[in-house]
Protein backbone atom coordinates (compact mmCIF):
# COMPACT_ATOMS: atom_id res chain seq x y z
CA UNK A 1 0.00 0.00 0.00
CA UNK A 2 1.35 3.66 -0.84
CA UNK A 3 2.03 5.98 1.61
CA UNK A 4 -1.23 8.27 0.52
CA UNK A 5 -3.10 4.83 0.52
CA UNK A 6 -2.15 4.46 4.01
CA UNK A 7 -2.92 7.70 4.96
CA UNK A 8 -6.65 7.00 2.97
CA UNK A 9 -7.26 4.10 4.63
CA UNK A 10 -6.13 5.22 8.52
CA UNK A 11 -8.18 8.51 8.20
CA UNK A 12 -11.72 8.65 10.76
CA UNK A 13 -13.49 10.61 8.03
CA UNK A 14 -13.94 10.84 4.33
CA UNK A 15 -16.28 13.28 2.12
CA UNK A 16 -18.03 11.41 -0.10
CA UNK A 17 -19.10 13.93 -3.00
CA UNK A 18 -22.26 13.54 -5.63
CA UNK A 19 -23.91 14.58 -8.40
CA UNK A 20 -27.50 14.47 -8.63
CA UNK A 21 -28.85 13.58 -12.22
CA UNK A 22 -29.24 17.44 -12.75
CA UNK A 23 -25.90 18.02 -11.96
CA UNK A 24 -26.46 19.80 -8.54
CA UNK A 25 -23.32 18.78 -5.91
CA UNK A 26 -23.91 17.01 -2.47
CA UNK A 27 -20.96 16.60 0.26
CA UNK A 28 -21.74 14.62 3.35
CA UNK A 29 -19.31 13.59 5.89
CA UNK A 30 -18.84 9.58 5.84
CA UNK A 31 -17.52 6.77 7.81
CA UNK A 32 -15.74 4.30 5.58
CA UNK A 33 -13.61 1.05 5.68
CA UNK A 34 -10.73 0.27 2.23
CA UNK A 35 -10.18 -3.22 0.78
CA UNK A 36 -7.95 -3.00 -1.89
CA UNK A 37 -9.28 -0.84 -4.35
CA UNK A 38 -12.90 -0.59 -2.79
CA UNK A 39 -14.28 1.68 -0.49
CA UNK A 40 -17.20 1.22 1.44
CA UNK A 41 -19.47 2.82 3.65
CA UNK A 42 -22.90 1.75 5.28
CA UNK A 43 -26.27 3.35 6.77
CA UNK A 44 -25.87 3.07 10.19
CA UNK A 45 -28.56 3.51 13.40
CA UNK A 46 -27.29 7.04 14.49
CA UNK A 47 -30.12 9.34 14.14
CA UNK A 48 -31.58 10.80 10.63
CA UNK A 49 -33.54 12.93 9.08
CA UNK A 50 -34.72 9.62 6.94
CA UNK A 51 -33.53 6.71 5.68
CA UNK A 52 -34.03 7.82 2.14
CA UNK A 53 -30.67 9.84 2.00
CA UNK A 54 -29.67 11.74 -0.94
CA UNK A 55 -26.36 10.47 -1.44
CA UNK A 56 -27.94 7.52 -2.49
CA UNK A 57 -30.59 8.60 -4.71
CA UNK A 58 -27.60 10.75 -6.50
CA UNK A 59 -25.74 7.67 -7.03
CA UNK A 60 -28.38 5.96 -8.41
CA UNK A 61 -28.41 8.56 -11.39
CA UNK A 62 -24.84 9.04 -10.91
CA UNK A 63 -22.90 6.76 -9.71
CA UNK A 64 -19.27 8.93 -10.33
CA UNK A 65 -18.31 10.00 -7.13
CA UNK A 66 -15.46 11.39 -4.87
CA UNK A 67 -14.16 10.84 -1.68
CA UNK A 68 -11.71 12.87 0.21
CA UNK A 69 -9.31 12.57 3.35
CA UNK A 70 -7.48 15.37 4.72
CA UNK A 71 -5.13 16.23 7.50
CA UNK A 72 -5.45 20.34 8.61
CA UNK A 73 -2.59 21.88 10.57
CA UNK A 74 -1.62 25.43 11.92
CA UNK A 75 1.79 24.35 10.90
CA UNK A 76 1.55 24.34 7.02
CA UNK A 77 4.36 22.25 6.34
CA UNK A 78 2.49 19.62 7.51
CA UNK A 79 -0.72 19.63 4.99
CA UNK A 80 -1.90 16.33 3.43
CA UNK A 81 -5.24 15.40 1.43
CA UNK A 82 -5.70 11.90 -0.59
CA UNK A 83 -8.76 11.92 -3.06
CA UNK A 84 -10.16 8.70 -4.17
CA UNK A 85 -12.58 9.09 -7.66
CA UNK A 86 -14.84 6.06 -8.48
CA UNK A 87 -17.90 4.42 -9.55
CA UNK A 88 -19.99 3.72 -6.34
CA UNK A 89 -23.16 1.33 -6.15
CA UNK A 90 -25.44 1.51 -3.48
CA UNK A 91 -26.62 -2.11 -2.39
CA UNK A 92 -28.61 -4.09 0.26
CA UNK A 93 -27.24 -7.95 -1.11
CA UNK A 94 -26.45 -9.29 2.52
CA UNK A 95 -23.42 -10.43 1.37
CA UNK A 96 -22.54 -6.77 0.48
CA UNK A 97 -23.70 -5.55 3.75
CA UNK A 98 -22.06 -8.52 5.71
CA UNK A 99 -18.88 -7.25 4.17
CA UNK A 100 -18.97 -3.72 4.62
CA UNK A 101 -20.37 -4.10 8.75
CA UNK A 102 -17.12 -6.56 9.29
CA UNK A 103 -14.64 -4.26 7.52
CA UNK A 104 -16.43 -0.89 9.92
CA UNK A 105 -16.26 -3.15 12.91
CA UNK A 106 -12.53 -3.84 12.12
CA UNK A 107 -11.92 0.12 11.86
CA UNK A 108 -14.42 1.53 14.30
CA UNK A 109 -15.27 0.37 17.74
CA UNK A 110 -18.83 2.40 17.73
CA UNK A 111 -20.03 -0.02 15.30
CA UNK A 112 -20.15 -3.05 17.53
CA UNK A 113 -22.08 -1.24 19.43
CA UNK A 114 -24.09 0.90 16.50
CA UNK A 115 -26.78 -1.21 14.55
CA UNK A 116 -25.89 -1.39 10.33
CA UNK A 117 -28.83 -2.48 8.22
CA UNK A 118 -28.08 -1.09 5.17
CA UNK A 119 -27.82 -0.53 2.33
CA UNK A 120 -24.08 -0.12 1.78
CA UNK A 121 -22.06 1.88 -0.76
CA UNK A 122 -19.54 0.30 -2.51
CA UNK A 123 -16.83 2.68 -4.29
CA UNK A 124 -14.79 0.69 -6.85
CA UNK A 125 -12.16 3.27 -6.93
CA UNK A 126 -10.45 4.24 -10.22
CA UNK A 127 -7.74 6.64 -9.60
CA UNK A 128 -5.90 7.51 -6.32
CA UNK A 129 -4.74 11.27 -6.50
CA UNK A 130 -2.72 13.18 -3.07
CA UNK A 131 -0.89 16.24 -2.83
CA UNK A 132 1.19 16.64 0.86
CA UNK A 133 3.44 20.14 2.10
CA UNK A 134 6.17 17.70 2.11
CA UNK A 135 7.80 14.74 0.23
Amino acid sequence: MTPSRFRFAAARVATLATVDGAGAPHVVPVTFAVDGDTVVSAVDGKPKRSTALRRHRNIRANPRVSLLVQHWDEDWSALWWVRADGLAVVTDTPSAVDRAVALLREKYDQYSTVAVHGPVIEVAVHAWSAWSATA
